[in-house]
C-alpha cells in the first residue's frame, strides 16, 4: 500500500535512489506549471505539471496521482525525475503529478481508500474515480502541446488510484499500469491476511502518515518519525500488549483510521465498501499490472487486479500481467538481481523499466514498437528465469497435492494411517509467539519472504515435513491451496502454512558482494543480505501465509472452535512462479503465531481488536494426517 515508517523519508523525498535524468536535465527541458484543479463538486486539486520546452511536437500525458505529496513545491522547484523512471523524462513525455483529495495541497476530505461510488447520482457524489477523469478533463482543455493521449501509473496507494482510474476511464486514457496496487484491505493486502492483522507494517504506517503535510519538510518529516526506543520490534510489540493499547499508550485518539479499524473486525460494510474488487470490470484502456512475488504488502491487490481485468472483458489494447522477483515497489528503485540472501543472476528490475515497462506506454502512447506483449511476463524463481504464457496462471499447470505424513514427511501420495491418533501436536503460548523472522527489526522487513527458516523449525511450537531429495526440478505456478484438518484446546487459533525449498548441504556460497562507498544507496548489495551466509541447508521461504481460524468458514460471521473437536481450516495462498531443484527438498511449516509480522491471536473467541490480557491463553493444537482427515497443500505443477 505504502511506504512504512523506515521508508516514510524516501518517500517525501524528491531525489529517487535511481540514476535521474538529473536537476539540471529536467530544468533545461522542461517547463513547470502547478495548477489547482476543480472537480465537479467544486474542490480543487493541487497538481504539477511539467511540460517539454521542445514545442515542435506534441507530447502524450502521463499522471500520478498520489497521497505522498507532489513535491517539491513552487513552480521554480523542479524533481529531478520524471515518469516512471528515467528513460521517460529524456523521451519526453507532458508528466502529471496530484496531491489527492485532502491530502497535503489538496481541497477535500481525505479518506483511505475512498469507496467507489458505482452509481452516481450527482456532482457531490465523487471518488477516485471521478477525481481522475476530471483531472484528465481539464489537462486536454488547458495544458498545450498534448497528442490527446494518456497515461497513468502508480505503485503502492498511487497503484490503487490507478486501478480507480481506468474504472469508467476518461476516452483519452489508453494505457494505465496499476502498480502494487491495493484492492482489499480485509481479506489480502495490507491491513490484514485473512483477517489476521498485519500489525508492525500498519502501526509504523500509522505513526508517521498523519504527520506528512504540505508544511513540514521532508528533513523535518524524518526528526518528528515515531520513535519505538528500540531497534527489537519483537520485544516492543510484546511490551505492547493487546492491540487495543495501541490508542492508549501512544496513538491517543489521533488517527482516525486506526480508530475506525479498531471498531471493525469483521468483514462488514466498512470493508466491504473498500473492496475494489467488484468495481474493476469493462476496462476500456490497455493495462498492464505489475507486482513483485515478494511483495509482502499488496501480492494479493496485484495479482486480484489481473484477475478482474481479465474476467470481465479484456481491453482491445491487452491485459498483461508483469511479476518479478522484487519486494513491494522494488522494480522501480533497485536492480532486483538479490533480495536478503537469494540471488537472481540478474538485474531483473533494471530489465522490466528497459525493455517492458517503457516499451508498453512508447506504443499504446505513442505508436512506437510493436504490442506484441504476452499475456504474462514473469520470472521464474529457482531457475532464475523470465518466463511468457498465454495466460495466468498457465493452463498447463496442473493440481497436485502435498500431503503431511507421519514422521515429518511430505508427499504426493495421500497418507495410508487411519485412526484419530494420527495427527501430531504443539503448545502456541501467545506469551512465546513464534517470530516471523531470525534477526532483529523494528518492523516488516521485506526479505522475510526469502528468509531462512531454520530458525523457526527447530521450536517446538513449529511442526515440520519435508519430501525426500527430489529426482529431477519441480516447478509450481499458480496460487496454493491450504486444507488442514485441526483441534485446538482453545477457540480460536491462528494457523499459519509455510512452503519452503531445502537447498542441498554442499549448495555453494554465494560471492560476497563488495560495497562502492561512493556510490548512491541503490548501487549498494541491496535488501541487508548476510554477506558471510552459507547456503548449505538453506530453507528459503517460497510462500507462506496466515488464516485467522474464526474466519475458517465465513469472513463476516465469525465462529468459535470447539475444544478438541476437530475442523477444518481451508485458505488460498498467493500465487508464484519457483523451480524447486532436482537435489533440492520441498518443505512445509505450520504454527500459530508469526509475530510481530502478525498480531497475537489470543486463541480465546473475542473480538481481539479489544482484547484483554486475561483473555491470552496457551492452546495445543492439533494437525490430524490420517485417510479420512488429510491435511495437504495443493500447488499447481508445470509439465
Amino acid at each position: 500500500m505504502r511506504c512504512t515508517s523506515l521508508a516514510l523519508v524516501a518517500c517525501l523525498a524528491t531525489a529517487p535512489q535511481l540514476a535521474a535524468q538529473g536537476l539540471e536535465y529536467v530544468k533545461a527541458n522542461y517547463t513547470k506549471f502547478e495548477h489547482r484543479i476543480p472537480m465537479r463538486d467544486g474542490k480543487r486539486l493541487f497538481t504539477s505539471i511539467y511540460v517539454p520546452k521542445d514545442d515542435s511536437q506534441t507530447y502524450p500525458i502521463l499522471l500520478d496521482r498520489t497521497p505522498y505529496s507532489v513535491r517539491p513545491y513552487g513552480q521554480d522547484q523542479y524533481r529531478d525525475n520524471l515518469g516512471p523512471s528515467p528513460l521517460f523524462g529524456k523521451e519526453g513525455y507532458i508528466v502529471v503529478y496530484q496531491d489527492v483529495r485532502g491530502r497535503l495541497k489538496s481541497e477535500g476530505e481525505f479518506l483511505d481508500i475512498r469507496p467507489h461510488i458505482a452509481n452516481k447520482k450527482g456532482p457531490q457524489d465523487v471518488d477516485e474515480s471521478s477525481d481522475t477523469y476530471d483531472t484528465i478533463e481539464w489537462l486536454l482543455n488547458h495544458v498545450p502541446g498534448h497528442n490527446g493521449k494518456v497515461g497513468i501509473w502508480g505503485i503502492s496507494y498511487p497503484g490503487f488510484y490507478t486501478a480507480c482510474g481506468m474504472i469508467d476511464a476518461h476516452p483519452a486514457v489508453k494505457a494505465v499500469s496499476p502498480q502494487a496496487p491495493l484492492v482489499d484491505w480485509f481479506i489480502g493486502d495490507d491491513f490484514h491476511h485473512n483477517g489476521a492483522f498485519l500489525l508492525p507494517h500498519n502501526f509504523n504506517f500509522y505513526a508517521n502518515f498523519p504527520k506528512m503535510r504540505a508544511d513540514v519538510s521532508p528533513e523535518k518529516a524524518a526528526a518528528l518519525r515515531f520513535d519505538h526506543g528500540t531497534p527489537d520490534g519483537y520485544q516492543f510489540f510484546m511490551n505492547l500488549g493487546p492491540l487495543a493499547n495501541a490508542d492508549k499508550k501512544y496513538f491517543k485518539g489521533s488517527v482516525q483510521f486506526w480508530d475506525e479499524c479498531m471498531q471493525h473486525g469483521n468483514y462488514d460494510e466498512f470493508w466491504k465498501a473498500r473492496n475494489l474488487r467488484p468495481h474493476i470490470k469493462d476496462v476500456k484502456p490497455a493495462v498492464m499490472t505489475v507486482g513483485g512475488w515478494f511483495d509482502a504488502e499488496d501480492l494479493f491487490g496485484t495479482l486480484q487486479t489481473f484477475a478482474c481485468v481479465e474476467r470481465t472483458g479484456v481491453p482491445a489494447g491487452g491485459n498483461h500481467l508483469v511479476m518479478g522477483p522484487w519486494v513491494h515497489g522494488g522494480w522501480s528503485r533497485d536492480d532486483g538481481d538479490r533480495l536478503g540472501d537469494v540471488y537472481f543472476n540478474a538485474k531483473t528490475a533494471e530489465f522490466f523499466r528497459e525493455k517492458i515497462e517503457f516499451p508498453f506506454f512508447q506504443h499504446h502512447l505513442k505508436g512506437k514498437g510493436d504490442a506484441k506483449f504476452p499475456k504474462a511476463w514473469v520470472f521464474e524463481t529457482g531457475t532464475n528465469r523470465w518466463r511468457k504464457f498465454d495466460s495466468w496462471p498457465p493452463q498447463t499447470a496442473q493440481p497436485r497435492a502435498l500431503y503431511l505424513q507421519e514422521s515429518g514427511k511430505l508427499s504426493f501420495d495421500a497418507p495410508s494411517a487411519s485412526g484419530k491418533d494420527s495427527f501430531d501436536e504443539y503448545v502456541s503460548d501467545p506469551a512465546r509467539p513464534v517470530p516471523y523472522l531470525e534477526k532483529i527489526d523494528i518492523g516488516m522487513a521485506p526479505e522475510y519472504m526469502t528468509a531462512d527458516q531454520r530458525f523457526a523449525g527447530r521450536r517446538p511450537d513449529v511442526l515440520v515435513y519435508q519430501t525426500s531429495a527430489l529426482d529431477e526440478d519441480v516447478t509450481i505456478a499458480g496460487p496454493l491451496e491450504v486444507e488442514l484438518h485441526v483441534s485446538t484446546t482453545g477457540t480460536d487459533s491462528d494457523w499459519i502454512v509455510k512452503l519452503i525449498d531445502v537447498y542441498p548441504d554442499d549448495y555453494p556460497d554465494p560471492p560476497k558482494p563488495t560495497a562502492n562507498p561512493t556510490a548512491p544507496a541503490s548501487a549498494q548489495p541491496n535488501r541487508r543480505g548476510n554477506p558471510d551466509v552459507r547456503m548449505g541447508g538453506y530453507q528459503q521461504l517460497v510462500r507462506g501465509d496466515v488464516m485467522r481460524g474464526k474466519f475458517r468458514n465465513n469472513f463476516e460471521k465469525p465462529e468459535a472452535f470447539t475444544p478438541g473437536e476437530p475442523a477444518t481450516v481451508k485458505f488460498t495462498i498467493p500465487d508464484t512462479l519457483h523451480a524447486f531443484r532436482a537435489g533440492h527438498r520441498i518443505m512445509v511449516q505450520v504454527q500459530s503465531g508469526w509475530f510481530p509480522l502478525i498480531d497475537r491471536n489470543p486463541q480465546t473467541f473475542c473480538d481481539i481488536y479489544s482484547a484483554r490480557e486475561e483473555d491470552f491463553k496457551r492452546a495445543t493444537q492439533r494437525v490430524y494426517r490420517s485417510v479420512e482427515l488429510p491435511s495437504k497443500v495443493t500447488v499447481r505443477m508445470l509439465k
